[in-house]
């Protein structure tokens, strides 16, 4: 994996918490928090935890003795988080590699990872990690995304990219959010790492925003996308970010705009 897909530096933390958030993630954060709260876990352990998402739809959920460890492989992604999460004196905020985690054996109930274990170029490695830091019979809860067809926006704004370099198409959605979601090969994986009971639960749902432009901000300036295209040319971006806004309001309309959003979530079981 390039270094710049997990380049989520300078403004793209701000821009992605902002725009992308409510766009694609908040839904499937409600869900993920209901899933790990339902488990009543006494110690947690989320892992790319990104700009906080499902941190701010968790923590309400759990109770007062409940220890919340909550980390990211990026420091300004990290920061964010802390910065909008109410303060709380059972969250441990601290930067960590989920290939190398900085915990003990057996330290936590459930391990939650939402949209992230595409990140690791060694998930069996990251599949080991979470199930070592797991007591038995813990739980460790992530989600994917679909393949990018089943994401409208996502490859709108893909093949909008792809017509200004058709030579050298910056498709980081699709390599690496939307590249990582063939749930069989996913699911046997985890059983090679030791987990001993895999559920898959596939959700679909709708991308909502007021406009045209807000998906084509989120993903052309609040993902490392950005970082391909300032790479292919320094002045295209806000000239890229029109062009898939105009994309997508030929496609989906002038006002609020709606395009569907597929992802898989697993439940592995210790």
């Amino acid at each position: 994996m390039s270094n710049q897909d997990t380049g989520f530096s300078g403004s793209i933390p701000d821009i992605y918490d902002e725009y992308l958030v409510p766009l694609i993630f908040e839904y499937y954060a409600d869900d993920m928090a209901r899933r790990v709260a339902a488990g009543e876990p006494e110690r947690i352990l989320e892992t790319a935890a990104g700009s906080g998402v499902v941190t701010r739809a968790l923590a309400p959920m759990l109770t007062a003795e409940t220890r919340y460890a909550v980390t990211d492989l990026n420091p300004p992604m990290l920061a964010r988080a802390e910065r909008k999460q109410p303060a709380d004196d059972r969250i441990e905020w601290r930067q960590a590699d989920a290939m190398a985690l900085p915990y003990d054996d057996d330290a936590f109930d459930t391990v939650c990872c939402q949209f992230g274990m595409m990140f690791p170029h060694d998930k069996a490695l990251a599949y080991r990690e979470a199930l070592r830091v797991l007591r038995k019979g813990g739980r460790f809860v992530f989600s994917v995304w679909d393949r990018i067809e089943e994401n409208e926006f996502a490859l709108s704004v893909t093949e909008t990219a792809a017509r200004f370099f058709p030579e050298e198409p910056p498709v980081f959605l699709a390599r690496t959010p939307h590249g990582f979601h063939d749930a069989d090969v996913i699911r046997l994986d985890l059983e090679e790492a030791g987990f001993r009971h895999v559920e898959v639960h596939t959700i679909t749902t709708r991308s909502r925003a007021d406009s045209p432009r807000v998906p084509a901000l989120a993903y052309c300036q609040g993902t490392p996308l950005r970082n391909e295209l300032e790479a292919r040319d320094a002045g295209s971006l806000d000239r890229i970010t029109d062009a898939a806004a105009a994309d997508i309001e030929r496609v989906f309309g002038s006002g609020p705009v709606e395009g569907k959003i597929q992802g898989h979530v697993f439940v592995a079981s210790h």
